[in-house]
């Protein structure tokens, strides 16, 4: 509980170091290096990257979602499945009233390769991303805990590196959202009472 409080106060932070433009030379280096590279790729990759950033949002991640809901419940019941359901629709309308708090603009350095409507600051992408997975993670019966962490990392390091390389987020935006989702992920697990349960899931 004490972790995520001090993920979401960290997240905030970020937010003002960003307003102040602290981040912005090191935001400029990354999508210098990641996002204006892209129109030197394969077609093939850059769909590739904008396939990843798909699943991430809209529609696409919310089927996910339910699908992986179903999934805890067959592992650990109905309050498991909650969590992970709660967890990430509590943090996606975090996300997005920060979004309007910071009203950082979208990056501008190459044309977006992926349409977007909102603000930058946290992603949302990133917020889901790590919220959905880690969860994912937290709650896996033993023998499935080794695939669902890499699963995770895998999730989390493709969708953001897929934002960036779209021009559609800067990599501070990336990393405030990592860290609102990881602070509902560990939010969604204390709710669970995922301690109480670790017998249970082993077994």
């Amino acid at each position: 509980m004490a972790a995520a409080i001090a993920l979401i106060l960290a997240v905030v932070a970020l937010g003002f170091a960003v307003g102040a433009g602290w981040t912005q030379d090191a935001d400029w280096q990354v999508s210098h290096l990641l996002s204006l590279r892209i129109d030197e790729s394969d077609p093939a990759f850059i769909a590739f990257m904008q396939g990843a950033s798909w699943i991430g949002g809209g529609t696409p991640r919310w089927i996910i979602v339910i699908l992986l809901c179903a999934l805890v419940w067959h592992w650990c019941g109905p309050r498991c499945a909650v969590a992970l359901g709660g967890a990430s629709l509590l943090s996606n309308l975090a996300s997005s009233l920060l979004k309007l708090g910071f009203g950082r603009a979208r990056p501008d350095l190459i044309d977006h390769l992926d349409h977007q409507t909102s603000f930058s600051y946290p992603s949302g992408h990133a917020t889901s991303a790590a919220v959905v997975y880690l969860l994912l993670a937290w709650l896996a019966p033993a023998r499935w805990r080794p695939f669902a962490w890499t699963l995770a990392v895998a999730m989390i390091i493709l969708n953001g590196f897929s934002r960036i390389m779209l021009g559609v987020h800067w990599a501070s935006d990336i990393a405030g959202g990592t860290m609102l989702g990881t602070a509902f992920a560990l939010l969604g697990a204390w709710w669970a009472g995922l301690s109480s349960r670790q017998t249970a899931i082993n077994g």
